[in-house]
């Protein structure tokens, strides 16, 4: 999909907030709330804009623990991978999960947790049980820097 100058700030406006109304979109883009219903329509279903989502504080819901967990699987076969990943994926604990190069890893995980207890019974009873992880480090966050869910679109040359 080609897209114009308008498309772009669309974009940029949904990030920034996603509850905000077709109206309040129009006025802030300068187009009138039918043509701009239009195009984000366009967008959706061009696979550009997925779906939108409530962002929450996990501070506010005792969520007061952030690891990074690097996991070594023992063999590199399709199998293997696609047991952690489905496994993985049925915890509610990881936020992220990422098939990585470069490290000695192949894996690596965001996880949030209310406090350490809660992740050593994590890492115990769910992550060391998965067949294939031979190798588990972790690193805790301290503080986050920058913790954004906005794609940089400055990239996009107007069409």
């Amino acid at each position: 999909m080609l897209m114009d100058k308008l498309d772009k700030r669309i974009l940029q406006e949904l990030q920034a907030n996603g509850a905000i109304t077709n109206l309040e979109l129009a006025d802030k883009i300068g187009l009138s709330p039918s043509p701009c219903a239009r195009r984000v329509k366009q967008l959706e279903e061009a696979g550009i804009i997925k779906g939108q989502v409530t962002l929450l504080n996990a501070s506010k819901l005792e969520l007061k623990l952030s690891a990074l967990i690097q996991i070594s699987m023992d063999r590199h076969t399709p199998d293997r991978f696609e047991v952690f990943e489905k496994k993985v994926s049925s915890f509610p604990e990881v936020i992220e999960c990422l098939l990585i190069t470069g490290q000695s890893a192949d894996y690596q995980l965001k996880v949030m947790v209310p406090d350490m207890e809660n992740y050593q019974e994590f890492l115990l009873n769910k992550i060391t049980r998965i067949e294939g992880v031979s190798d588990v480090h972790s690193s805790f966050v301290l503080r986050e820097v920058v913790n954004s869910t906005e794609l940089p679109l400055n990239h996009i040359r107007h069409g």
